[in-house]
């Protein structure tokens, strides 16, 4: 599912990523690549703030709906 479906809370492990190179590039600098954990700790407006690595991180729903988790 699109992480920006992903529940509240809940741990998630990131699967595929369909996005350009650049975009791949930019979210393994910020710590999400394919196997990483992340959970979805709170979502409003256009965003959702994940934790990563003990690290909370604002994603738009843009780039969130090209991240999939399982």
């Amino acid at each position: 599912m699109p992480l920006k479906l992903a529940p509240l809370g809940q741990n998630m492990k990131i699967v595929k990523i369909l996005a350009d190179e650049k975009t791949k590039k930019h979210l393994a600098d910020l710590g999400l690549v394919i196997g990483s954990e992340i959970v979805v700790f709170s979502s409003n407006g256009g965003s959702l703030v994940c934790i990563v690595k003990d690290v909370k991180l604002a994603i738009d729903f843009g780039l969130a709906s090209h991240i999939f988790v399982a």
